[in-house]
């Protein structure tokens, strides 16, 4: 695919030979493509991407993938910190109070070719396509509960959290309660941090739990039926049991 080159952010430093594990999307929250560019490659704002998609599908390279571009901010996932060392960044053209308020399906399909290249090129695990909210709950919402997750799962490019056998569930409660995970609460934040949330400061803060209940639920209910009441637990038990499963 195509890249436009001729716009670049003065704002990265080096990966310092970090393995590139994880891309990040993100959408901007500006009103356009030309005021995403104007402002990620301005020296004094401290934050870039490696590549910005418009709405009408055209990528630009930004930063280089080798370096380190100023996206993630303070994010955690998996027990690692600097985020920006290991991952690449996305940002989309999308404000939800702008004109630009919908994700294009031009914008999807050169999405979806940008994220199929470099998952290939640098083996990324389709667990690891994340959105900013991810990484970042208690902070950050893009790119937001309408952000077409299932256009992703069904093209096979991001883990995708079909049904599981009554056994299989069954088999997963009674390793919870074994190993004394009691209580669906503690269940769930077990298997938030196993999957890689940052769970460290949510036990004991009601609030902080609520935020990250938040953003799980708006990234991965988009994969279940419309108006079907639906349980958070029954998800992260799927999850949990997709992401053990899940090797690439």
């Amino acid at each position: 695919m195509k890249y436009i080159t001729k716009y670049k952010s003065p704002n990265y430093n080096s990966r310092k030979n970090s393995k590139i594990r994880l891309i990040i999307i993100h959408y901007t929250a500006l009103n356009n493509t030309e005021e995403a560019i104007s402002y990620l490659c301005k020296k004094e704002k401290k934050v870039s991407s490696h590549y910005l998609i418009s709405q009408d599908g055209k990528v630009y390279n930004l930063v280089d993938d080798k370096l380190r571009a100023w996206h993630a901010g303070e994010a955690f996932w998996q027990d690692f910190t600097d985020i920006n060392s290991i991952s690449i960044g996305i940002e989309l053209d999308y404000n939800p109070d702008g004109r630009n308020n919908k994700f294009s399906l031009k914008m999807i399909s050169a999405l979806k070719k940008l994220l199929v290249k470099k998952q290939k090129k640098y083996q990324i695990s389709k667990k690891n396509i994340l959105a900013h909210s991810d990484v970042a709950p208690y902070r950050k919402k893009d790119p937001g509960k309408n952000f077409p997750w299932k256009a992703l799962s069904s093209s096979k490019i991001t883990i995708n959290l079909n049904r599981i056998k009554k056994n299989e569930f069954k088999i997963i409660e009674a390793w919870f309660y074994k190993h004394n995970l009691n209580s669906k609460k503690k269940i769930i934040i077990f298997a938030l941090s196993l999957i890689g949330y940052d769970t460290r400061n949510i036990y004991s803060n009601n609030k902080l739990y609520n935020q990250l209940i938040s953003a799980y639920k708006n990234r991965y209910l988009t994969y279940e039926v419309n108006n079907k009441k639906i349980f958070i637990y029954n998800v992260l038990i799927k999850h949990l049991f997709k992401f053990l499963l899940t090797k690439n």
